[in-house]
């Protein structure tokens, strides 16, 4: 298993990467809002996806929701697992992984929405960004949210290609935004936060 972050020799990692969300939080600034836009959506169990160090699916957990995380990074899972240990942390590809619940009878969990925040859509290993939308969709309850916030960079996945990715889930765009904070998006915005959900039948 690999990835871009994984092969990228100059991002921080585990405790560092950690340490400046810290810091910024220490200085005053809201470091929540990616669990502040899920928490919105009224929602049941969160899978975060991409989790890192924990920081989206800590804070959910502390507003009172079942969260499940999910990272390839084991220098980041450490962190997490480190952070809140009475949370379930699983590592493995979001390309691939099937994750479970222990003590349910279902192969497959389900959530009510599931966030890739943190860039994920942009350092997942080239050519798999289709398969990770298609698996974390498997993984979406009826009628659940698929969000993902990410860079528009030159070379990466373009908000074009993701819409495809997601409409051939069966998913449908309700949702973009330019921020977290629900600024208004605009072709000018570098920047997309992007909620799809599985249509009404």
């Amino acid at each position: 298993m690999t990835s871009r972050w994984l092969n990228s020799a100059d991002v921080p990692r585990g405790e560092t990467y950690d340490a400046r969300f810290t810091a910024l939080e220490q200085a005053g600034e809201d470091v929540h809002g990616e669990a502040t836009f899920v928490a919105s959506l009224s929602v049941g169990p969160v899978l975060d996806a991409g989790c890192g160090t924990g920081r989206v699916a800590i804070e959910l957990a502390r507003r009172g929701y079942d969260v499940v995380g999910v990272d390839l990074d084991p220098a980041m899972l450490a962190v997490a697992r480190r952070k809140a240990p009475h949370l379930l942390w699983y590592q493995g590809d979001l390309a691939t992984i099937e994750i479970t619940i222990p003590g349910t009878s279902a192969t497959r969990s389900l959530f009510d929405a599931i966030v890739t925040a943190g860039n994920v859509m942009i350092f997942l290993a080239p050519g798999t960004e289709a398969a990770v939308v298609t698996n974390m969709a498997s993984h979406l309850a009826p009628h659940g949210f698929l969000v993902a916030g990410f860079q528009l960079i030159p070379g990466g996945v373009t908000l074009e290609q993701y819409d495809a990715f997601a409409m051939g889930t069966g998913l449908e765009l309700v949702e973009r935004w330019a921020t977290w904070e629900r600024r208004p998006w605009s072709p000018t915005s570098d920047y997309a936060v992007s909620v799809h959900r599985r249509p009404d039948r």
